[in-house]
């Protein structure tokens, strides 16, 4: 087990960060925290990576306790904080230099495990940091944690903030970072990031919610749900949260989704209902459910 967390809670006074967190993660897996901000996923992080103490329970990571063991954990895990933050007013070349300094080691020695994030940003590697682009600032960080050759690799909102070409390319790397071995937890709050990993965890005010693979959490989803447009969508969307029957609606894309009650759910009665109701060009059609509809359900509960 590459990384075990067995109960663990903390609090920042009254708030309750994180309420008996239980999670495991394999040893090659590529696990994501999805949740939104303020979920509890960076105070999670930052206790695996031996920087916050928890109140309640134990957690190792590559074998290593997080209180006992917090200077073996340092040696071994790769830490991209969601914030940048490296030297900004270091150059490219000047910061990769100074983080293998750091961990004992050289560009040279393990320049395989990053070369292919690497040579992207090579060509600016005289540009001070600061001046990069978020795409680019994003893998100079990966580079910067990769460069001691971690076992396990902590990867906090990597994406946010950056443009769905980077984004893309990102996960690529990711992918390839995984069959070489490497451990990786991430968190987002992009609920499409989630199918691109092995297995995910869902978090909501320091509470998880549900851990599975992305596939499977998808295929728990409870109730019918169904695409509802019309010519009016803020009139629809008050007009379906009126409606006598209905158990949820939630905006997402151009329609609405929205799941009755009922176990006998007709799209005619609700058609009906939403004609009276002053509304034209109405679509209802059964669609497939998403990690987001899975979240927002396991959400209210």
């Amino acid at each position: 087990m590459s990384i075990r967390i067995d109960h663990i809670s903390k609090s920042y006074g009254k708030v309750n960060a994180l309420d008996n967190i239980s999670i495991d993660v394999d040893q090659g897996e590529l696990f994501g925290l999805i949740g939104p901000d303020g979920a509890g996923k960076t105070t999670l992080f930052r206790i695996l990576t031996t920087l916050l103490l928890p109140d309640l329970g134990s957690a190792s990571v590559a074998g290593y306790d997080i209180v006992a063991d917090f200077k073996s954990i340092r040696k071994q895990v790769g830490y991209m904080p969601g914030r940048f933050s490296l030297y900004q007013d270091l150059t490219v070349e000047e910061n990769l230099h100074f983080f293998a300094t750091i961990f004992g080691t050289t560009i040279a020695e393990n320049y395989d495990l990053i070369k292919d994030i690497y040579i992207q940003i090579e060509p600016f590697k005289n540009r001070r940091a600061g001046k990069l682009s978020g795409g680019m600032k994003q893998k100079l960080a990966l580079s910067c944690a990769l460069i001691h050759k971690p076992k396990v690799l902590f990867l906090d909102e990597p994406t946010t903030g950056v443009d769905p070409v980077s984004r893309k390319e990102f996960w690529e790397m990711l992918k390839r970072l995984q069959d070489k071995g490497i451990t990786i937890l991430v968190s987002t709050p992009y609920m499409d990031e989630a199918a691109l990993c092995d297995r995910i965890a869902l978090i909501q005010d320091g509470k998880i919610l549900e851990i599975d693979t992305p596939k499977a959490i998808v295929e728990h989803y409870p109730k019918p749900i169904f695409d509802v447009g019309a010519h009016n969508t803020y009139l629809l969307i008050e007009k379906l949260n009126a409606y006598a029957h209905k158990h949820s609606v939630f905006p997402f894309g151009e329609y609405i989704h929205y799941t009755d009650q009922r176990d006998g759910f007709d799209p005619l009665d609700l058609r009906e209902y939403l004609k009276k109701e002053g509304l034209r060009n109405i679509h209802i059609e059964r669609t497939k459910a998403t990690i987001e509809d899975t979240f927002m359900e396991l959400a209210k509960q």
